[in-house]
């Protein structure tokens, strides 16, 4: 089987940079990524498409669908949203795709900001709608029930409508366990709970080295630094002792990590520097086909 790897951009966001860096101070993260005049700091939603090529035709999945833009203006201006338009549509229309060709939606959790893209964009008095006709939607079952009853710390980081659109639409599939029949050979899971309870983040066995969809475990390179976590996690002291795994077994076995935040960088191979400290190493920056990497 022949698998081609694709990056696309989602839609974008700025948010305050104090609650992404939690107890970080703005004198050290303020080095990694400037701020703007109201302390936002601008993040992506980066999306992986993996493209199978058999006997069988073309199998396509999608990991993530970002924020998309489902939001009415003043939520939207709220939450940082930056493009009115889908952007993952419109990525995907540029390389001769729609929704309707997608087979798969691969959703390591349910907050709106890796979700949020199933929907379509928001049209004043139009219900919202799912997007992804075709496709089977993925999810963990554990992070299913805390959508469908979050804690009050977590419970605006979900989207109702989108849940009951998703139960109502027979093609939601809750996944238990290391690996998915749906997904098939290849591919396995690393359940994390320091961000969010039961999110999934998904390994694909590649000719180079495992690629690991890093999710809110890692968003962004600024977070490969052990210490760093988001004020939004759950539980920081949890989140440091699962990230510190992840990335040990990623150096170990000269692994890929794709950031779903990082608006300067897709992916990177992940490292340990002299001086015992993990690094993003081969980055990828441009949306498109991960030609730069020797991934199959």
């Amino acid at each position: 089987m022949e698998r081609r790897f694709i990056a696309l951009r989602g839609n974008s966001q700025r948010l305050d940079g104090g609650a992404m860096f939690g107890n970080a101070p703005k004198a050290l993260w303020s080095r990694w990524v400037p701020a703007d005049e109201l302390n936002r700091i601008p993040l992506a939603c980066n999306v992986l498409l993996v493209e199978e090529r058999g006997p069988n035709g073309v199998r396509r999945l999608l990991f993530e669908t970002g924020i998309g833009a489902f939001f009415e203006p003043t939520l939207a201006a709220r939450y940082g949203v930056v493009e009115r338009e889908h952007c993952l549509l419109k990525g995907l229309a540029e390389i001769g795709l729609s929704d309707g060709d997608i087979d798969l939606v691969m959703l390591s959790h349910l907050h709106f900001d890796h979700a949020g893209g199933l929907l379509a964009a928001w049209e004043e008095g139009v219900a919202p709608r799912l997007l992804f006709p075709n496709a089977l939607y993925l999810t963990g079952r554990d992070q299913w029930q805390r959508a469908r009853a979050p804690h009050l710390r977590d419970r605006a980081s979900y989207v109702p409508e989108l849940v009951e659109l998703l139960e109502a639409s027979g093609r939601l599939r809750l996944v238990e366990g290391e690996q998915a029949p749906e997904l098939g050979a290849g591919y396995h899971f690393i359940r994390s709970d320091g961000h969010s309870p039961g999110m999934l983040l998904t390994e694909i066995e590649t000719g180079q080295g495992p690629l690991v969809y890093g999710a809110d475990l890692v968003p962004a390179t600024p977070w490969v630094n052990l210490p760093i976590t988001m004020g939004y996690d759950r539980a920081a002291e949890q989140l440091i002792d699962e990230k510190t795994q992840l990335l040990e077994s990623l150096q170990q076995r000269r692994g890929w990590l794709f950031f779903s935040h990082d608006p300067d960088c897709f992916a990177a191979r992940i490292v340990r520097d002299e001086r015992g400290r993990y690094q993003p190493q081969e980055p990828m920056a441009q949306a498109g086909v991960l030609s730069a990497w020797p991934l199959r």
